[in-house]
């Protein structure tokens, strides 16, 4: 495991967050997955603050950031990075959004065109209804009282080595599992089960996502977008990388082999290189407000709704 880069710490409208920044030259934004935090990103951040400014906080409510009663949508986490860049000096970036923070990404880029360079994906929510059924039942009725229990200190310590296990196997569908139970374990803090469930309310129902990108896709005409996928996600599908194609024909799309959910962490080396040539092969998108103007004004093409439609019943 790489040495952790030195955690800072900044209070911005009277909550802590943490937050790592290291390296220099164009600046990266990283954003984590839900009940994840910065740490997620250590197995790349070594050799990409070699190129670039690295900035990975952790989202208000996940590891050191406080974990307030407060907004936990992803509107409300776009805002809070364009106020952590705004008192870190960085007016621009390109922002790299894994799994919820993938929605973020694109929410961030959505209000803020005029910061954002590039927007990279990484195995997205967003993109399709479809989402593994363990996020989908922390929405549901007795959450609280079943992790309450989950939590128990023996308990929680056997599930913890036994998902290790598991994924230390080699066994099918057991890959991503030492990543659940940092997350399982996270969960003995009170505050963060609180803060997960108000998050995953707010994107997902017992259907599955509720958030999507597929009414907004067409702004990335005017964004470079690159989505990254494991062929072996069985938290959100490798197909919805089909549909991010779709809705966004522009986008570089790769799907790395033999990984899943987390391919910057199974493959450390073929993340970096895909990240660093979409960054090095595309020019930075310029803000141009008669463009975005007349993008928002004309819409989608009309192909679009089928693919609206196809991405809200996978």
């Amino acid at each position: 495991m790489p040495k952790p880069v030195e955690v800072q710490y900044l209070t911005i409208h009277g909550h802590r967050r943490a937050f790592i920044k290291t390296g220099s030259g164009p600046a990266l934004l990283l954003l984590h997955g839900l009940g994840c935090d910065h740490t997620t990103w250590l197995p790349v951040v070594a050799a990409l603050s070699r190129r670039f400014t690295v900035i990975a906080p952790d989202l208000l409510g996940h590891g050191k950031s406080d974990k307030p009663r407060a907004d936990y949508s992803v509107g409300g986490y776009a805002n809070g990075m364009r106020d952590l860049l705004t008192v870190l000096g960085i007016d621009r970036v390109t922002v790299v959004g894994h799994s919820f923070g993938g929605g973020v990404a694109m929410q961030f880029a959505y209000q803020f065109p005029e910061r954002t360079e590039r927007l990279v994906l990484v195995s997205p929510g967003g993109l399709g209804r479809e989402v593994t059924p363990v996020i989908r039942a922390i929405t549901l009725p007795g959450f609280h009282q079943a992790m309450h229990v989950a939590m128990l200190p023996g308990l929680r310590h056997a599930a913890g080595l036994a998902m290790k296990g598991l994924a230390a196997s080699g066994l099918p569908h057991t890959r991503d599992l030492d990543e659940v139970a940092s997350i399982y374990d996270s969960f003995r803090d009170r505050r963060a089960r609180a803060a997960i469930r108000h998050v995953v309310s707010a994107v997902v129902d017992w259907r599955g996502q509720v958030v999507t990108m597929a009414d907004r896709a067409y702004l990335t005409h005017a964004m470079p977008m690159c989505v990254i996928w494991g062929t072996d996600d069985d938290v959100i599908p490798v197909r919805h990388a089909g549909l991010a194609a779709e809705l966004a024909p522009e986008a570089s799309v790769q799907v790395i082999a033999n990984a899943g959910h987390f391919p910057h962490k199974d493959h450390p080396q073929r993340f970096v290189t895909i990240l660093t040539d979409f960054i090095r092969t595309t020019q930075p998108a310029v803000y141009h407000r008669g463009r975005w103007r007349a993008l928002l004004k004309n819409g989608a093409p009309s192909p679009l709704a089928a693919v609206e439609s196809d991405a809200r019943t996978a």
